[in-house]
């Protein structure tokens, strides 16, 4: 069967480049129990501190839905806490609880020393410029590339 596309498929590349490198940091999550979901809410709410549900999904690149549930089981594990806001009680944070606090504290050294394993395998100068060109390609200006016009149905 002969190939029809010409393009290679960079979103493809994406997923098993993301899977490969989540390899290295599941056996770290599966230690302690959470999922890559909830390990992304706590990176985010500790990087970022208490957010609104609507920007903890843009950090952690989660649709509402999911983020719901996730939150959900995170407040029942009381790894994280919810609070409306005093000034507005429509609006809820979400913050790290203090078993939050005390759960990153304990897996930062091995998330860490995992890094530093990535870094010594394929050289601190590649890591590096993977950081640059996908923080460069996620900054870039999206609306500089044109839409192909769609075929009518």
């Amino acid at each position: 069967m002969k190939h029809r596309m010409t393009q290679r498929n960079l979103p493809h590349l994406f997923l098993q480049a993301r899977d490969r490198l989540m390899s290295h940091f599941r056996p770290i999550l599966n230690h302690f129990g959470l999922t890559e979901q909830q390990w992304r809410v706590l990176r985010a709410l500790d990087a970022y501190g208490p957010l609104e549900s609507h920007a903890l999904c843009s950090h952690c690149q989660m649709h509402s839905a999911s983020m719901a549930g996730v939150l959900a089981r995170m407040v029942a594990l009381e790894l994280v806490e919810r609070n409306r806001v005093a000034a507005d009680q429509r609006r809820v944070l979400v913050s790290l609880s203090r078993n939050g606090e005390l759960l990153i504290g304990k897996m930062t050294p091995l998330i860490e020393s995992q890094y530093q394993k990535i870094e010594q395998a394929f050289g601190v100068p590649m890591v590096n410029e993977l950081f640059r060109t996908l923080e460069a390609f996620v900054a870039a200006d999206s609306s500089q590339v044109q839409r192909i016009k769609l075929p009518e149905s």
